[in-house]
């Protein structure tokens, strides 16, 4: 078989497609009929010095996606169908990955070195493979093992390290494995290549270090030859030691003041002179800084100054020299930057590392920028015009208003004439700093903004000629017209001083929407997005006929999407696109004129039309416009109320279609929330189309293929649907109740350490609140005491949620709202449990003295149905 799986390998990769389809068949019959000796028949080819390069590529690569999956369902069954390999074939299959380490071919040694750690993820962990670490170890500490083979075992130790968790190592292995890392970098006897390998591995092993970072001396080692190689001879080497740097700053940023100093003397030399990939790391030292004590002192500002987190003040004390390099590095513009979305230089990582350090340090900034602002701002030459204008722009979020105010107020007029000037850059520029300064100092509602009726007529008329110049400058004049409106959602009566350039904006916003000189679609998203906030934001007692005229407009443009010509993939992907941004439109059209009785006829009489639109849109077969069209519907669906019953029987399919489908999940999320707003709309009549929702719904639930996020929203569904149909629910309360049970068992079993699992525990505790909550109203004056039986496992639910002290506010609301529904339902049926629970009024009385007064009220009506229950 080997040399004929060499032929295979080689005739998968021939450019006769018939030759390549079949040898892909082969592979795929061998895999399938016999997973163990395919996998050892690789690692043979991989391992073999005389077999081609192409042959070992190729079987590198197969080994490597018959044990990783980027699919976390497809990634257990391939981690399963390893697991059950026969331990002798397994070890025969990683003793030659261990030996393919010392190939003579590089491509060999590297594919080698991912596939070991790809078997250490599964294996490590299930304490499987003790011995690899003192394998890799041995070829490091003997003297005679040529460089090759240290470099492809510096590389497996950081692959490694990248895949398994430092609780799966000893404390003696990770002092084994650091030692050689740092022995490897800091050798001069190793050649760069080690090096580099070793600076690698030291980057993915760095959270494994806890203990030897918490260590003086050993910490000082490592501290040292990081440094030194941040000043080695080859520039790729210096990257990585500074990648590590940036590292280090955020895992262990309590433990580098000692550092510091030598730490800035050296970024200061790689952003002054090193090459570009260097320097960028350098800059990104100080941000990833910046990133720990902008969270320091959000924490500090919700705990108080009392807290115990070290918070050095790096930035602070760095600042007199940090700002002059950061400035600095704003003159390193290049020609071309604003063309290409892709670019990222030494330019803009300062600018982005001056913001963060504004934020960081507020007011002391400005007097430190603002020399170098005026110095600039009137030059000749574009680039310091540019770079004063960017460094005006990066400082606007975290000094006070009182500190900023007068700056912007007497530059405004300034940055407005600068909108004309000759160079695009420039014009760029100003133009997103404009936008900074509507967004960050503009709220009308809150009392103060740099625009006033007085200056809005030029502002507007600034921008809408601006909005006509290159297509970059273009999309950044939308952003700036994006935060203006937005200045005046909640402005009250100021919104008022709006309305007069409606008409203008809307006219402009469509016209740029309809540029062709964009060389991507990003103009005319960016043109739409405004002009959904436009709509938004507008004042309708005084706009509504400018609304109502858009109406029509934007239907017709979502009409002619359907007749253009669809010759490539390409041309239905920007079909897609554009449908998606006109249903977007659509959608806030429907809210805007809805929410007010005397404009709401004008979306009952296009409904129809507007229905058969998205219909004919969902023929279409792109995700991204089933999620707009989706949410339109919905909008549509709480629009029109229970006349929505007639687009139901056409619309149920694509409904269907949007429940199960879970490769997009997003998609099948915004479907979900459809049903809750069709419930919502249709009430009992919603009732037809239940069992088709309901069955989709608890198939859902099962899916271990769905993405989790779906999964919350589903129950709150289960509420609406109840709530709709009232005693009809009964039938599907078999189903729904061992899933919510099941779900609540989970969320008391969740991993409190990790941030992301607490966010889904909290969306999923609320939601199943909801879904109580919505099923016994909807039996509450018919069969309440089908609940009865469930009443004490959800008593129980709530008193878990009461005694943990990280829920989020929003599931204490749902907590307490659903045991005032529980208590109103079954009334005097409770009162034993109540008697037998009295956590609820520790609960009650945390919830009565919150700030929140909807949580105060929803309290007090809860403690008033428990009263009641118990009196009876």
């Amino acid at each position: 078989m080997a040399m004929e799986i060499t032929q295979i390998l080689l005739s998968a990769q021939s450019a006769d497609a018939k030759l390549r389809t079949e040898a892909e068949e082969n592979l795929r019959q061998f895999q399938e009929q016999n997973l163990p000796v395919f996998l050892l028949s690789l690692s043979v080819e991989l391992s073999n010095n005389e077999r081609p390069t192409e042959s070992r590529r190729l079987a590198g690569i197969m080994l490597k996606n018959s044990l990783d999956a980027k699919d976390a369902a497809r990634k257990e069954q391939l981690v399963q169908q390893w697991v059950v390999i026969d331990t002798s074939l397994k070890f025969q299959i990683k003793d030659l990955l261990l030996r393919t380490l010392g190939s003579s071919v590089p491509e060999a040694r590297h594919t080698s070195s991912q596939v070991i750690a790809k078997i250490a993820s599964i294996e490590i962990p299930r304490k499987e493979w003790p011995e690899l670490i003192g394998s890799l170890l041995t070829n490091m500490t003997q003297q005679d093992r040529p460089a090759a083979l240290k470099q492809a075992t510096l590389e497996t130790l950081g692959y490694v390290c990248e895949e398994i968790s430092h609780q799966d190592l000893v404390q003696e292995e990770v002092n084994s494995v650091l030692t050689a890392v740092v022995q490897g970098m800091s050798l001069v006897e190793h050649g760069p290549e080690v090096r580099l390998a070793a600076t690698r591995a030291l980057y993915n092993a760095l959270d494994f270090a806890q203990t030897n970072f918490e260590n003086e001396m050993e910490r000082n080692y490592i501290m040292k030859v990081v440094c030194e190689t941040g000043m080695s001879k080859e520039a790729e080497i210096r990257q990585a030691a500074f990648e590590c740097l940036v590292s280090i700053s955020s895992t262990y940023y309590d433990v580098i003041e000692p550092y510091m100093q030598t730490v800035f003397e050296l970024t200061s030399n790689a952003v002054k002179g090193d090459e570009e990939a260097v320097a960028l790391q350098a800059i990104e030292f100080w941000s990833s800084i910046c990133d720990e004590e902008i969270e320091l002192q959000e924490y500090e500002g919700a705990v108080g100054e009392n807290s115990v987190s070290p918070h050095s003040r790096f930035i602070e004390k760095a600042l007199p020299s940090l700002v002059p390099m950061l400035l600095d590095t704003l003159l390193k513009q290049e020609e071309d930057q604003d063309q290409d979305d892709g670019i990222w230089n030494l330019s803009m990582a300062g600018g982005t590392c001056l913001g963060l350090v504004t934020r960081t340090v507020g007011d002391a900034i400005v007097p430190l920028v603002m020399p170098f602002v005026e110095a600039n701002i009137l030059k000749t030459e574009w680039h310091n015009r540019e770079a004063a204008t960017y460094a005006f722009g990066s400082i606007l979020e975290g000094p006070s208003i009182e500190k900023l105010s007068p700056l912007v107020t007497a530059g405004l007029d300034f940055l407005l004439n600068a909108m004309k000037d000759e160079n695009s850059h420039v014009k760029d520029t100003t133009a997103w700093t404009l936008s900074r300064i509507f967004e960050l100092l503009h709220t009308p509602a809150s009392g103060f903004s740099v625009i006033s009726p007085a200056n809005l007529q030029r502002i507007v008329g600034v921008l809408l000629e601006s909005i006509k110049g290159a297509p970059n400058v273009a999309e950044k004049v939308c952003g700036a017209i994006y935060f203006l409106v937005q200045g005046y959602e909640d402005a009250g009566s100021s919104s008022y001083h709006l309305s007069p350039y409606l008409l203008d904006m809307i006219t402009c916003l469509i016209s740029t929407a309809d540029r062709t000189d964009g060389s991507d679609s990003r103009l005319r998203s960016s043109a739409y997005e405004t002009l959904n906030e436009v709509v938004r934001c507008a004042n309708i007692p005084e706009t509504s006929h400018i609304i109502t005229q858009l109406l029509p407009v934007i239907m017709n443009k979502l009409g002619q999407t359907m007749e253009l010509q669809i010759i490539s993939s390409d041309d239905r992907e920007k079909q897609g696109d554009l449908q998606a941004l006109l249903c977007g439109v659509l959608q806030v059209i429907i809210q805007k004129l809805s929410g007010s009785e005397d404009t709401k006829p004008i979306i009952l009489q296009a409904a129809d039309q507007m229905m058969l639109l998205f219909l004919k849109v969902f023929a279409c077969r792109s995700s991204t416009v089933h999620e707009e069209a989706m949410l339109a519907i919905g909008a549509l669906a709480y629009a029109t109320g229970p006349d929505f019953g007639k687009y139901m029987p056409e619309f149920y399919k694509y409904l269907e279609m949007g429940l199960q489908n879970f490769e997009e999940y997003q998609v099948c999320a915004i479907s979900v929330g459809v049903v809750g707003d069709v419930c919502r709309a249709l009430d009992d009549k919603v009732q037809p189309f239940c069992d088709g929702i309901m069955t989709h719904l608890l198939k859902d639930l099962s899916s271990g293929a769905l993405h989790r996020s779906v999964k919350p929203p589903i129950f709150s569904c289960f509420g609406d649907i109840a709530l709709a149909i009232s005693e009809h629910f009964e039938k599907y309360l078999p189903y729904a109740m061992p899933m919510m049970q099941g779900a609540a068992e989970i969320c008391a079993k969740m991993d409190t350490d990790d941030e992301e699992m607490m966010d889904y525990g909290n969306q999923l505790r609320r939601s199943i609140c909801e879904a109580y909550s919505g099923i016994l109203q909807g039996f509450k004056n018919s069969k309440a005491e089908l609940m009865l039986p469930h009443a004490a496992h959800l008593l129980h639910f709530i008193e878990v949620v009461s005694r943990d002290q990280q829920r989020e506010e929003s599931v204490t609301k749902a907590a307490v709202a659903v045991m005032g529904d529980l208590a109103d339902t079954l009334g005097p049926k409770m009162k034993g449990l109540f008697r037998d629970n009295t956590f609820y009024a520790e609960f009650l009385d945390e919830c009565l003295e919150s700030d929140d007064e909807q949580l105060k009220e929803t309290a007090t009506w809860t403690q008033g149905m428990i009263g009641r229950s118990l009196v009876s």
